[in-house]
């Protein structure tokens, strides 16, 4: 199944870019839109935000969006034959709203049942970072990661949990501070109740 990738398609022209290129390019822009909000770029503490903004966003905020960022998955072999649920609870979330640009920050919960194949952890994580580090809507975000961890560990078990707060509505807008935002995607055996309730158990404590 292919993933659902974020936002409309990206200009092969973009891709044809350096990381390099790009920060000059951003930065160049960004400039001018400091200067359209009427702010000094000759201050000592703004002449160089520019190019910070530049290279936070491709090598930090959207490093997601460069294919050559995604981590390599390695798999190794299930010879104790564990046949329980594996649960990674707790991931750090930090991504970025694509309809205002402000920060998404939350937890990514992920299980699921190992069959031949076994992964080591931190690429459960990695896998999180790599999608959640690009303009994203948070229901994308859980298919993304749902699809690939799929994709990676060879089996239709699989869960994914997020739950998250967007600044888009806790900074602008009805600026409510008390709200979250949940969502789950359950395939495989998460589609049973007993299943998916102990699921719930583990990621609850």
């Amino acid at each position: 199944m292919p993933l659902p990738e974020a936002g409309a398609a990206i200009p092969v022209s973009s891709m044809a870019l350096s990381d390099e290129e790009k920060v000059v390019l951003i930065a160049e822009k960004f400039a001018e839109i400091m200067e359209i909000m009427g702010l000094d770029l000759k201050d000592d503490s703004l002449s160089g935000t520019p190019e910070r903004v530049a290279k936070m966003y491709v090598h930090e905020t959207f490093q997601g969006l460069n294919p050559l960022n995604k981590p390599e998955i390695t798999l190794f072999d299930n010879t104790y034959a564990y046949g329980e649920m594996l649960v990674e609870r707790n991931i750090t979330l930090h991504s970025t709203c694509e309809h205002h640009f402000v920060p998404i920050l939350g937890h990514c919960h992920v299980a699921y049942f190992a069959k031949n194949k076994v992964v080591g952890l931190s690429k459960l994580n990695r896998i999180v970072k790599y999608y959640a580090k690009r303009p994203q809507v948070q229901e994308r975000l859980t298919e993304q990661i749902a699809a690939e961890l799929k994709r990676a560990l060879q089996t239709e078990d699989v869960a994914v949990y997020i739950d998250a707060e967007h600044l888009c509505v806790k900074t602008r807008g009805v600026e409510d501070c008390a709200s979250s935002t949940v969502t789950s995607h359950f395939s495989g055996i998460f589609k049973e109740q007993n299943t998916r309730a102990e699921f719930f158990t583990v990621i609850k404590g």
